[in-house]
């Protein structure tokens, strides 16, 4: 049977709702800490990467009027919103100096009822109530200063323990300080669990720049930028620690065996923590393995991002996290990453999604790639003749015209226009001016256009109407089910359905009646039939500025 626990109500801080003045614009938010003329506030629907720092000054408790407005905002939020200590306070619930009186209150002395939790239920609410604060404002990362976004669980040395509060090795049981929004009840109870989740709170609560000094080539994180300095002069870790899987140009991702390289790997996963917040971080990276983008010069690699990936996944998921640096981010290295974990599906055989939940830049970006792939598979199968060719010319008997879709359509050509002579200005982003041989195009084209698809050989059709004048009409027709569809984008059916439904292409419907017939003779009732055209794909492709593919196919090393 669960044991059960008699505690107060966790807080996260102070759920009223102030008004924050920014740049003369004011925000609602919710007070979670205050520290001398200070407060750390989180914006009302918004991240939590944007919480931070304001004077005391900008912030003013909000009328009866916005707080209503607030709070109703916040109704409509997902209920993982309650959850991150976003909703409003309710009536009669503690605030933080009760909670602090009753988890310093003798036991035998008369304290509020509350509720009887599980141990687990106790264990989320006070992981919780740690990971509220980021316990590090900014980290330097090589020659980068980067704002973190997220609480990450860097242990704490023993002086930074024994300063805080929190038990350690030496001193299981100290509490002569407290960590803010924590009560000692908690930490006496799961003392384990403070020191390992507390890393960094006391020196974030004590200084207003708390910095964290990871090294860029081996991740091991410093608490002094002396000792940083020190490390780097001596370190002489040039790549990451496994093996090429992919190569363009001087951009590699490296797949690295988390049982192999334990500490490399932790030591990843903490510093990526720090811009990822929904997921759950394992020190026994044992059972993931870890692919890794970087950038070479003539010294070096440089890391741009990664994601992760469980061995055996029993739900086929094909990612665990991702994470692309805050430097690097808006320059496509993301939707690479996202493209190579589902050609590692493909190549398995399987059929891959991410794990679940995402986060809101993780829907968005998993989004754009759904809709993508989608769009591109409808514009080659919704075209009588490949984008790059513009007529076909038959001498002697007809000839077929499924016969062009041998050629590749060509990169500068994947929106579906006319290849244009004229000098376009060079982008700063992609791969521009490199040379792509004969045999890598063919090879591209191959896999694309899998020939052996039944999208291809059985439900692709296309129908030729003769005209008055002697020539011809030819239009593609493909009576196919979202089955189909996902099957030939290697895509999950819920993925391409909640895709092809964001972006409007399930709209359009019109009755159909089949020509079956039942067994009886009586026919089939009438069906909506879901109308995909050309034109509604190329309005979405418009619309939703969709790209050709980062990742090139010829240039898998598996």
């Amino acid at each position: 049977m669960p044991k059960t626990f008699h505690v107060p109500e966790p807080t996260g801080g102070d759920k009223e709702v102030y008004v924050v003045t920014k740049d003369g614009v004011e925000q609602h938010a919710h007070v979670l800490d205050r520290r001398g003329e200070e407060a750390y506030v989180h914006y009302v629907n918004t991240d939590k990467r944007l919480d931070e720092w304001v004077p005391a000054r900008d912030v003013r408790p909000a009328g009866d009027h916005e707080a209503g407005m607030a709070s109703n905002g916040t109704s409509r939020k997902r209920k993982r919103g309650s959850e991150d200590g976003e909703g409003p306070r309710r009536p009669g619930s503690p605030a933080r100096s009760d909670v602090d009186e009753a988890s310093t209150r003798p036991e035998n002395e008369q304290g509020p009822p509350t509720a009887p939790i599980t141990e687990e239920e106790h264990d989320v609410q006070f992981q919780r109530q740690i990971t509220a604060k980021r316990n590090f404002d900014k980290v330097i990362f090589g020659r980068w200063q980067i704002k973190t976004w997220y609480f990450s669980p860097y242990p704490l040395s023993e002086v930074e323990a024994d300063d805080a509060g929190t038990p350690s090795a030496h001193t299981p049981h100290s509490s002569s300080a407290k960590l803010s929004g924590v009560s000692r009840s908690a930490i006496r109870t799961h003392g384990r669990t403070s020191e390992l989740l507390a890393g960094g709170l006391g020196r974030s609560h004590a200084t207003q720049h708390s910095t964290l000094w990871v090294c860029d080539r081996c991740f091991k994180y410093m608490a002094e930028g002396l000792s940083w300095e020190l490390h780097i002069k001596k370190c002489t870790r040039r790549s990451p620690p496994g093996r090429k899987v992919y190569q363009r140009g001087a951009h590699i991702i490296w797949e690295v065996d988390g049982a192999k390289e334990k500490l490399y790997c932790q030591n990843l996963s903490l510093f990526g923590k720090l811009f990822i917040d929904i997921k759950t971080l394992f020190f026994d990276c044992d059972n993931f393995l870890f692919y890794i983008l970087t950038d070479a010069d003539s010294q070096r690699d440089h890391v741009l991002g990664f994601f992760s990936k469980e061995k055996v996944s029993y739900d086929d998921y094909n990612l665990a996290c991702i994470v692309v640096l805050p430097p690097y981010q808006k320059k496509g290295y993301g939707m690479l990453l996202i493209e190579f974990s589902y050609e590692l599906s493909r190549r398995a055989g399987k059929v891959g999604t991410p794990e679940r939940p995402l986060s809101d830049l993780g829907l968005r970006s998993y989004l754009t790639y759904w809709i993508s792939t989608l769009v591109r598979f409808f514009r080659r199968l919704l075209s009588v003749l490949p984008p790059d060719t513009a007529q076909v010319v038959t001498t002697g008997a007809v000839g077929d015209v499924t016969d062009a879709f041998v050629q590749s359509p060509s990169r500068d050509t994947e929106d579906g226009s006319t290849a244009s002579r004229t000098k376009r200005r060079k982008s700063t982003k992609g791969w521009d001016g490199e040379e792509i041989p004969a045999a890598a195009m063919a090879l591209r084209t191959a896999q694309a256009n899998d020939t052996n698809d039944p999208m291809w050989t059985s439900l692709r059709a296309l129908e030729t109407t003769a005209k008055p004048d002697g020539s011809a009409t030819t239009h593609v027709v493909v009576r196919c089910t979202l089955a189909d569809i996902a099957r030939a984008t290697n895509l999950r059916v819920e993925d391409a359905a909640f895709a092809l439904n964001e972006c409007g292409l399930l709209v359009r419907r019109r009755k159909q009646t089949p020509a079956e017939a039942r067994s009886d003779g009586s026919p089939l009732e009438t069906e909506d039939v879901v109308v995909v055209t050309r034109e509604m794909v190329e309005a979405v492709a418009k619309q939703r500025d969709v790209k050709r593919m980062c990742m090139d196919l010829a240039h898998v090393l598996l």
